[in-house]
């Protein structure tokens, strides 16, 4: 879920312009067009935490207890600008400031155990912020809060996204923290992009058999049901994924075309699927289906969808 071009960017670089998937993290502005994949640890130490910053989702785990909130963002600042010292620190407490944080003086010199769940995730904010990176990929940002700190993250991710101008790269599996935030999203399965479009035409009309369960499993106030709709089945564990699409054995729709007899079918999942969802495809490197264009900037990973 992304906004503007630069966190694009990342995802899009995964993809081969003939189609085949690899892995080519080629990252715009912030490395430069570079491949990230190439790059030595000395290159890649320059823009962690510089021009590419992260968010983690919980963030006790990740700030370091024994230091203060103001010597950990100072750290980053020291490593990535040319700001030093009394400078340093005065960029860190001015960025407590700029993300909410009352007495920002104060609290940089207060240890993390002495701040809530909402004013740590505000610290980490803070730390990514720091170096005025041009991408910011947010993991989770808000798992670990309540639904009323989770707004106010919510809020201040976009203020901050609107005042600097850079890309924001979100991970999420909360479809409405997707429709507040994200101009576009990427929907992944198993390790795969599946769907890419806008969010309103995500949202309006999801075209993957996975991304219209994932809808349908969402809570309506409207609908009026004793049980909510789930997703048979579970995800595949990393390095044993089923042969041709990844979602095949828990798939709706290939079991119902399947099941009305005018199509060949294989059991050898033992769901009873379409042959061609359980084959490889020659075509592509994974053996998955290629991501193909269904309606003007939308994008699905499906054979069957017309």
């Amino acid at each position: 879920m992304f906004h503007d071009r630069v966190a694009t960017s990342v995802v899009q670089g995964s993809v081969a312009p003939n189609g085949i998937h690899e892995l080519r993290a080629t990252i715009g502005e912030a490395a430069r067009g570079q491949n990230i994949l190439q790059m030595t640890d000395r290159e890649l130490r320059r823009i962690r935490g510089g021009r590419i910053a992260m968010v983690f989702q919980e963030p006790m785990s990740s700030l370091n207890p024994v230091y203060t909130i103001g010597e950990q963002i100072v750290e980053g600042v020291e490593l990535h600008t040319p700001r030093r010292g009394r400078d340093a620190w005065d960029r860190a407490v001015e960025m407590l400031g700029r993300v909410g944080i009352p007495d920002p003086a104060r609290r940089a010199r207060e240890y993390p155990h002495r701040f809530s769940g909402g004013m740590r995730q505000r610290a980490m904010i803070a730390m990514a912020l720091a170096c005025e990176p041009v991408l910011l990929i947010a993991d989770e940002p808000t798992t670990a809060l309540d639904v009323t700190i989770q707004l106010q993250i919510l809020e201040l991710l976009r203020s901050l996204q609107s005042q600097t101008g850079l890309s924001l790269l979100l991970i999420t599996h909360d479809l409405g923290v997707v429709s507040e935030i994200a101009d576009e999203v990427y929907v992944m399965y198993a390790g795969r992009i599946v769907e890419h479009a806008s969010t309103a035409a995500i949202l309006a009309g999801p075209r993957h058999p996975y991304t219209q369960a994932l809808l349908r499993c969402t809570p309506r106030l409207a609908l009026r049901t004793d049980r909510l709709e789930v997703i048979p089945g579970s995800v595949p564990s990393r390095g044993r994924h089923p042969s041709g699409c990844r979602f095949h054995p828990r798939c709706w729709l290939t079991r119902e075309r399947a099941a009305d007899g005018t199509r060949e079918r294989s059991e050898a999942s033992g769901h009873g699927v379409l042959r061609r969802c359980v084959e490889s495809f020659a075509g592509e490197a994974s053996g998955t289906p290629a991501m193909r264009e269904v309606a003007p900037e939308h994008f699905v990973a499906c054979w069957e969808v017309d």
